[in-house]
């Protein structure tokens, strides 16, 4: 793999960010004016199948899936979800979660998913794209990094943890081998550590190498930066060094938690990453959080940076795919300055701070959020833990407190839990409809540039576009057109 020393490094990662906030769209447009384009991979197999039964406009789920190298995998998809009619405001059928660790065969979906999304993004040109992971999501980790390389996806990101063996993952599943990850599972008490295997060939029925793509961890401490770049098995290409003014999850703060009037987790000084010392380790970073404008691009290039990651101006550009009129009323909301962010230390069910923007009508709201029937179908934030058998269970401090209490969960987990899986489907117009007929309502995460969004938008309006957000980083720079390249439209 050639060294990004040696390669020109893209000024502006765009952000991963949400399921399916950066899609395919954003990412290709971005990537075209010569950045670098990231799809976030939380949740693309559910993401792909919705699509599917919302009648796949356009056809583009089923060009991506025409392509996949194994077409064994393919038909009993399309036969299970694809409703050429769309789903007239039934419920989405869903993906069964897990139930077991699984087989390599079990993550067939995830694989898919992670095909579709960077196929799409990268479809009919030769710029960068990325995909961004949680590794916080263990289980569909492994196969949507292999959809994904099958896809030709260029750089990972990873974040929202501690991701110190998806390097040799990814040297792995590029030469054709068994990859390998431990799973964190609560209360674990056997000798080995619980893991979960994926041989390529299983899924391929032949062994083949694939590029290896370029691996940047998300950090926010210099111990993590010196561990993954001295002390782990492969090799990391750089990092994006992440704020807590980022979407999304954050990082906790270090040290005894210390909270503010809103019940915010206050960051200090030792949350501040030192950039001399990431500059000694040698490798190329970019800086994140709060750095969407040109003066925050200026000053992290003045530091020794490479670049920046932007999410939040991104997420609101035409381009993404948040639900056209919960994009609009939070940008006329921006426009005004009358748009708040709040770093939830409760929200997720990880235990991570997540940011949340104050919207009405979504569960940021005490009244929306309490209101709301508790259920867990899609399980992508479930604890992994031990059962009373020695076997490995799941839980979730967002599903019905009593299920949760039954698997041995504590009930001071479940104060504040939002189910962000169902909840981050809705932002992005894939809400489901339970059983009792409700549906399902967003909740949208920002960064803290939400609330400093109004003079952009006084500049570009509330309808701009992906490009907009390029020239306005770059200095209003004249942009090249892409050349002999072609931007697929449509869903």
């Amino acid at each position: 793999m050639q060294s990004l020393s040696s390669v020109a490094l893209p000024r502006i990662i765009q952000g991963g960010m949400g399921v399916s906030v950066s899609n395919w769209r954003l990412a290709k447009t971005v990537s075209l004016l010569g950045q670098l384009g990231v799809v976030s991979g939380t949740a693309m197999d559910t993401v792909m199948v919705r699509r599917l039964q919302d009648g796949d406009p356009g056809g583009l789920v089923r060009r991506a899936l025409a392509a996949f190298p194994f077409q064994q995998w393919v038909k009993p998809v399309l036969d299970k979800y694809f409703q050429p009619d769309g789903r007239h405001d039934q419920p989405y059928k869903r993906i069964p979660m897990p139930s077991r660790l699984g087989d390599t065969a079990s993550q067939i979906m995830y694989v898919l998913g992670g095909y579709v999304e960077v196929f799409l993004a990268k479809e009919g040109h030769s710029g960068l794209i990325g995909v961004n992971l949680l590794t916080k999501l263990q289980i569909p980790t492994l196969g949507t990094l292999y959809g994904a390389m099958l896809a030709g996806v260029d750089y990972v990101l990873m974040g929202a943890g501690i991701p110190r063996e998806i390097p040799e993952a990814l040297d792995k599943l590029a030469a054709g081998e068994t990859a390998s990850l431990k799973i964190d599972v609560t209360a674990w008490t056997a000798t080995e550590a619980a893991r979960l295997q994926f041989n390529p060939q299983e899924i391929a029925d032949e062994a083949q190498t694939l590029k290896r793509p370029s691996f940047l961890p998300i950090i926010a401490s210099n111990s993590l930066a010196t561990l993954l770049a001295r002390k782990v098995t492969g090799t990391i290409q750089g990092f994006v060094i992440e704020g807590p003014t980022a979407g999304g999850h954050n990082a906790p703060p270090r040290g005894a938690p210390v909270f503010d009037e809103r019940g915010q987790p206050v960051y200090g000084e030792r949350d501040v990453v030192d950039l001399e010392q990431i500059k000694a380790l040698g490798l190329p970073f970019w800086l994140a959080g709060g750095t969407g404008s040109p003066e925050a691009l200026e000053r992290a290039m003045t530091q020794g940076a490479a670049g920046i990651q932007v999410g939040t101006l991104f997420a609101y550009s035409q381009e993404s795919g948040f639900e056209a009129d919960l994009k609009r009323g939070v940008l006329e909301r921006a426009a005004r300055g009358e748009v708040r962010v709040f770093t939830d230390p409760k929200a997720s069910p990880t235990g991570f701070p997540f940011k949340v923007a104050e919207v009405e009508g979504t569960l940021s709201e005490a009244e929306v959020y309490q209101a709301r029937t508790r259920v867990c179908d899609l399980g992508y934030l479930r604890e992994p833990f031990q059962t009373a058998e020695g076997r490995v269970g799941f839980r979730c401090a967002s599903e019905p407190i009593d299920q949760y209490l039954a698997k041995g969960g504590e009930l001071a987990n479940t104060q504040g839990r939002k189910c962000l899986c169902n909840a981050l489907m809705a932002a992005v117009g894939q809400g489901q409809v339970q059983k009792n007929g409700d549906h399902e309502l967003p909740l949208v995460t920002s960064g803290d540039d939400l609330e400093r969004m109004d003079r952009f938008v006084a500049q570009f309006g509330t309808q701009y576009s992906a490009r907009d957000v390029v020239a306005y980083l770059l200095g209003d720079t004249v942009l090249p057109e892409p050349k002999n390249q072609q931007l697929v439209v449509g869903g």
